[in-house]
């Protein structure tokens, strides 16, 4: 709105003024408040949690990924991963050299953030040059006393393990000029990484973010204090809310998740997984000692959130709490959920932890059950608490409509959306809580029939990787047999970076690419090429058409169709005739007033759904009315 109207009395000028400042008032709460759209998740956690589908078969199954590491002659109970130092090194451009002197949970926090754009259907070079935040959240830095020959350290040792090239890493990988930050606030860190992260966004500081943690045991050492501290259980279990819970069992791992604004992710078409509504941040500030939870400054945490949030209280139905399983902590953490979502309630309020089954991931525990949830919303049910056996005789269970579950059961719900909370507790008094609502109800696009092929497009770094990821894609697809063979098809070549090795397929039907897949990895021929193909695009002339030309395509295509629909509407007012029906109509569409205009909108719809596929050409040449399209 312009108040440039010199016309205007001083009066009316005042009041357009004061409707304009309203109006930009509205708009800064709005973005203030938007939802952030959970898009795309990565995870490695105990367990073989290696996925997020991985990860919820182990929640929905009640396992636990308990396990033991030796270090010397001495067992150590806990959750462990199982290929800790693995890492392609070439495949992300790092020398021999340097990787050597990386700590693995950089290496790890590249696989998992890759991952988790991959989740997204996002092609990570999309991402080059955009403003993409990085927040990533640490606690132990162990990686330097593993080494045995500290002299031999070099310059690329600074790199390897300076705690904030966790972050500029992976902005440097990505080549995003975004916010990047390590958050170090303990076990509450990749939590708070997730509240700066909506922040950010929310302020515009980016437009995509990568928030999350990731914490790896490599030494013996912290293991031995902490059981000096008496934080740890004995045998390596958090028995959380249980009358046995004595002290936590540590894990290891890492979770990322992509991020954006809601009204970004509908604008772009995203899978959006779960929203968060609203976070908070605070600290116990003087409680019973530095490393002693405050049961106040909890209940003020969660009220700070709802608030950030936007909801009432008595719509929140579960809470992953932070639970560790100590007979202090448990007590005055179920206290404040009472004290905030348990009064007035006509409904449970349910209660668990993911530290059950994967063991408290310290930095990394934030988002490990900030994971947990957004599938569990996604799944519409909750997963079962393991080893609770004895309910804490100190946890005031009467006064609460509180429950842990511990069976799988479907998640209910009624004309409030589901929603539920997260909180993680840092041992230096730093507390997060996230506020998570049910994705809402996205349209599926409709498609009036079926494409009757479909072009797989595989690509690796290398031969072996290539070989690798066609039987990962068999092996998928023998699991999911149902699986829409057209959304496959298109994520492999418009939701991933593409390499030199390539290998394309076309099949008709699940069953049939399988098949091509296990002919291709068995078949001596060459699959790939090194080079990448140059593409020209070739729009031609008058004396092509033809009558029903593009029908089927426009039948099956929503882009096409989108095109086609678009030039008939801007030639709705310049001819005598609808474009749709010149389309179709054997006698007209061979006139010269008729073909030029018909044949535009085809070649120019066609080129549209091409470059939607992916396919981007260097070259564009043109005859005739094909030079206008070009």
């Amino acid at each position: 709105m312009s108040i440039n109207q010199p016309h205007l009395s001083p009066v009316k000028l005042a009041l357009l003024k004061i409707e304009e400042l309203e109006q930009q008032l509205r708009q800064f709460e709005a973005r203030q408040y938007e939802p952030i759209a959970v898009v795309g998740m990565g995870c490695r956690f105990p367990g073989d949690a290696m996925s997020p589908a991985a990860y919820w078969d182990l929640l929905r199954s009640g396992r636990s990924g308990a396990g033991h590491r030796t270090w010397g002659a001495k067992s150590y109970p806990g959750h462990y991963l199982d290929e800790v130092g693995w890492f392609d090194a070439g495949f992300f451009g790092i020398s021999p050299r340097e990787a050597h002197w990386m700590d693995p949970q950089q290496q790890l926090l590249l696989e998992v953030a890759l991952e988790a754009c991959e989740h997204a259907n996002l092609a990570v070079n999309r991402l080059m040059e955009g403003r993409t935040g990085i927040y990533v959240g640490v606690m132990n830095q162990e990686y330097l006393q593993t080494l045995a020959n500290l002299d031999a350290i070099d310059r690329m040792s600074g790199s390897g393990s300076e705690v904030s090239f966790l972050a500029g890493r992976l902005s440097y990988w990505l080549g995003v000029h975004g916010p990047s930050m390590v958050v170090a606030t303990a076990c509450s860190s990749s939590l708070v990484s997730v509240h700066l992260a909506c922040q950010s966004l929310r302020l515009g500081e980016c437009d995509t973010a990568l928030a999350g943690g990731v914490s790896l045991m490599l030494t013996a050492e912290s293991h031995d204090l902490l059981q000096k501290m008496e934080a740890t259980a004995p045998d390596g279990l958090s028995k959380s809310f249980d009358a046995a819970a004595d002290g936590y069992g540590r894990g290891e791992g890492c979770g990322m998740l992509l991020l954006k604004r809601l009204s970004d992710a509908q604008r772009d078409g995203d899978t959006i997984w779960a929203l968060i509504r609203g976070s908070a941040v605070n600290h116990d500030g003087r409680s019973g000692g530095l490393t002693v939870p405050n049961r106040l400054a909890q209940e003020a945490l969660l009220r700070d959130a709802l608030k950030a949030a936007q909801i009432p209280a008595h719509t929140i139905s579960y809470v992953e709490a932070h639970g560790t399983g100590t007979a202090l902590g448990d007590p005055i953490e179920m206290g404040a959920l009472g004290n905030v979502l348990g009064y007035g309630r006509k409904s449970s309020l349910f209660v668990g932890t993911t530290k059950t089954n994967i063991g408290h991931l310290e930095a990394a525990a934030g988002v490990a059950g900030l994971i947990k949830v957004v599938l569990a919303l996604h799944q519409h049910q909750i997963p079962p608490n393991l080893h609770l056996h004895q309910p804490n005789p100190y946890i005031a269970w009467q006064e609460y409509p509180i429950q842990v579950p511990t069976e799988l059961m479907e998640w209910p719900t009624d004309a409030q959306p589901r929603r539920a909370g997260v909180s993680s507790f840092g041992l230096s008094g730093i507390n997060a809580h996230v506020i998570l609502e049910e994705a809402p109800v996205m349209p599926l696009p409709l498609v009036d029939q079926t494409r009757p092929l479909h072009l797989l497009t595989l690509s690796a770094k290398s031969e072996a990787a290539l070989a690798a990821l066609t039987d990962r894609y068999a092996m998928w697809l023998e699991a999911h047999p149902e699986v829409d063979l057209g959304d496959v098809s298109y994520t492999s070549h418009v939701g991933r970076s593409h390499f030199a090795h390539r290998l394309s397929l076309v099949a008709g039907s699940v069953a049939e690419l399988r098949a091509s897949l296990a002919e291709a990895n068995n078949s001596p021929a060459p699959r790939s090429s090194l080079l990448a193909p140059r593409v020209a695009f070739l729009f031609t002339g008058q004396g092509a058409q033809y009558a029903g030309m593009g029908q089927e395509f426009y039948a099956t295509q929503p882009t096409f169709r989108a095109a086609i629909d678009r030039c008939a509407e801007l030639l709705a007012g310049q001819m005598d005739r609808p474009l749709l029906e010149l389309l179709n109509d054997p006698e007209a569409i061979d006139r010269t007033e008729y073909t030029q205009p018909a044949l535009f909108a085809l070649e120019y719809a066609l080129a549209t759904l091409w470059q939607s596929w992916g396919v981007q050409p260097e070259l564009l040449i043109g005859h005739s009315v094909g030079e206008l399209v070009a």
